[in-house]
């Protein structure tokens, strides 16, 4: 199979202005995303009878995640392909395969948070390959959004825009582009990043005169980039994009292959790694996925996919002299990225990228790391840089501490449906934990606020660095770097202040299609049955996610309680160094003595590919994970909650709380 071609301008959806400026007209499909799937399955099939116009006015699908637009399994490959996978995953099975690509829409349309979840360049390959040059939301996640720009699709929120082109007028490029900033504006005019690193288009980022700054504001203005030096007078501005130094790099085997590819076409079979000692390469996501892909009727060609891939990152990563986290002697993998990243790389005050959206998660060490795509990860090895748009900081005071048997798992999902956090208020925005609550959370804890924001639509989130985190630097060993202190300066700005009252916060759970569907466990009345209970992934898988399932399956076997008959019960741990851990103390004797069978470190059942994923949509998950998109973990409907709480309802067979079945709160 041939591999991504040289990224084109988006031409074939434009003319010219007789001046030279592209412009955009209408002389192809429109598909309109509507909630009504029968709607939706009318356009594609070719039996609807209203147009596009008339369908504007029907309620448009939101949230849209990367896992519909191309379903993980897809991402096996990465070539044209992909073009017949696109929306295979979206809710409802609308779309077969391959009819998205035979429907051909030049333009396709939906509502708020486009491209939300992943940050799988997959996805926009896959639309542009089924023929999509132009892509309009109410409002698009950050990552796709960025892959979108990257790879020449133009993305715009203007339905004033789209009404004009549906009514025949052909528009110039700039009015698709008059929200972006300067540098944005001329990586579309020249069809991708590759495309302005060809042409060598000049960089005249705007700065603001000198003001106090953010902990994100330092970060960002102390890696600029020599491409855009800093005037001695001047600061960051909010808004305005920078090509900024990064400290470390990393892909998995989902995504390095394919960078690899764009890698070696751009720059020359011969090109080097930009200082290779700071690129990791982590074969974490599909290191058990031959347990799911043996099931299916394809599985011997899936498998021998999933087989490549691995190869081909090792390959690349050999050559290349970066670091290579490959599979574990004893199954599964070394570790997930980013548990690994942060129990012995990130440090306070780096700049990280990292081709996984929950990047995000080294933010608890102090760090500014995000997630990319592939693009842009292949950009990096090259040169180090990473076009950064200067975030909204949005300030999060944790006041007081928790109460017993409540986590920051639940303090994230109270998040989500906070006033100020739901909705599109924090799309590309920076979760900044602050407050005297942040001394009373340990860095498992940390990390696991940090994870998640990603899902509240940030770009990322972290906390300033304090005696917290050093003491966790510390334990990496004597002469550790304990990188850069940085701290938010007084009187700095932010685009909001949400002061969280971490006492008043109740056992949380996610309800099924979302995380940000969140509501307490007390609210939820009916009584929901499990067939599997999953405690694992980045988010559910570190040290202290072990201490608590050990301090409820602790107290089952006390009693002489066992995961019943009927539900299937996995612990997954996020590392070696977290499995070794857990054996020190005991608890793998004590998951295995209650019924709960224990996994090796893998991304495993949060991404469809290991143990613990549904196999039926009728059957029923709760999950420690940090995702339930429909699809993402297999038909099923998943629930997310707390570790607490995982391991209560493992007990109980049902969805309910530790006081619920044991009559009292544990705290590990």
């Amino acid at each position: 199979m041939r591999q991504l071609s040289e990224q084109s301008e988006p031409g074939r959806a434009t003319g010219t202005d007789g001046g030279g400026g592209r412009t955009i007209r209408l002389r192809g499909n429109v598909l309109v995303v509507t909630e009504d799937a029968d709607l939706l399955a009318a356009q594609l099939d070719g039996s609807g009878t209203r147009g596009p116009a008339e369908l504007l006015h029907e309620p448009l699908m939101n949230n849209i995640s990367t896992d519909e637009i191309i379903p993980g399994w897809c991402c096996y490959w990465y070539d044209e392909k992909l073009g017949d996978y696109a929306y295979l995953g979206l809710r409802g099975k609308t779309v077969g395969e391959g009819a998205l690509k035979a429907f051909a829409p030049q333009i396709i349309v939906s509502g708020e948070a486009k491209g939300c979840g992943s940050s799988r360049e997959h996805a926009v390959y896959a639309e542009k390959y089924a023929g999509v040059e132009l892509v309009f939301a109410r409002s698009f996640e950050r990552i796709y959004e960025q892959n979108c720009r990257n790879v020449g699709i133009v993305t715009c929120d203007d339905f004033t825009l789209l009404d004009a082109l549906l009514a025949g007028e052909e528009l110039p490029l700039e009015a698709f582009t008059r929200r972006a900033n300067d540098i944005e504006r001329a990586i579309i005019d020249c069809g991708g990043l590759f495309g302005f690193n060809r042409a060598g288009s000049a960089i005249r980022p705007r700065f603001d005169a000198v003001r106090p700054l953010n902990a994100v504001e330092k970060i960002v203005q102390s890696r600029l980039s020599a491409r855009n030096p800093r005037p001695e007078d001047g600061s960051v501005r909010v808004g305005e994009s920078y090509f900024v130094e990064t400290d470390v790099r990393f892909s998995h085997e989902y995504v390095t292959p394919m960078a690899a590819g764009m890698f070696t076409q751009q720059f020359g079979t011969d090109a080097t790694l930009a200082r290779p000692e700071t690129c990791w390469f982590f074969q974490d996501h599909l290191s058990l996925a031959s347990s799911v892909l043996e099931r299916r009727p394809n599985g011997p060609e899936l498998i021998a996919r999933v087989d490549g891939l691995g190869r081909r990152q090792q390959e690349f990563a050999a050559l290349s002299g970066g670091n290579f986290v490959g599979p574990a002697e004893t199954g599964g993998s070394r570790a997930i990225c980013h548990n690994h990243i942060v129990e012995h790389v990130a440090r306070p005050g780096d700049v990280i990228i990292g081709t996984d959206s929950h990047t995000c998660t080294a933010g608890a060490v102090g760090a500014f790391a995000f997630g990319v795509g592939a693009t842009d990860i292949a950009n990096a090895w090259y040169n180090r840089e990473i076009l950064v748009k200067v975030p909204g900081v949005i300030q999060v005071n944790l006041l007081g501490g928790l109460r017993q048997g409540v986590c920051a798992k639940d303090v994230m999902l109270t998040l989500l449906a906070h006033p100020e956090i739901q909705g599109s208020r924090t799309l590309g925005k920076v979760l900044l934990f602050t407050g005297p609550g942040s001394a009373g959370l340990n860095l498992d804890e940390r990390a696991t606020l940090c994870n998640m924001a990603v899902e509240a639509g940030g770009m990322t989130a972290l906390f300033e660095p304090d005696e917290v985190t050093y003491a966790h630097l510390a334990r990496r060993g004597p002469g550790a770097s304990t990188g850069t202190a940085v701290r938010s300066d007084e009187g700095a700005t932010y685009a909001a202040v949400v002061d969280l009252e971490l006492g008043g916060i109740d056992p949380m759970v996610a309800l099924p299609g979302d995380p940000r569907n969140s509501v307490p466990l007390a609210t939820v009345r009916e009584e929901v049955t499990v067939d599997k209970v999953y405690g694992g992934s980045c988010t559910g898988g570190k040290a202290y996610d072990m201490d608590m399932y050990a301090s409820v399956f602790a107290l089952a076997r006390d009693r002489g309680l066992k995961v019943p008959a009927g539900v299937q019960a996995y612990i997954q741990v996020g590392s070696e160094d977290v499995m070794a851990y857990a054996a020190d103390r005991g608890y793998l004797d004590l998951f295995g003595e209650v019924g709960v069978t224990v996994l090796p470190p893998s991304c495993g059942a949060c991404i469809n590919a290991g143990p613990g994923v549904s196999e039926r949509p009728d059957e029923v998950t709760v999950s420690a994970q940090n995702r339930n998109f429909p699809g993402r973990s297999g038909p099923g409907r998943v629930y997310l909650a707390s570790p607490y709480v995982v391991a209560a309802t493992a007990i109980a067979g049902r969805l309910t709380s530790v006081e619920d079945v044991f009559g009292t709160r544990v705290q590990a």
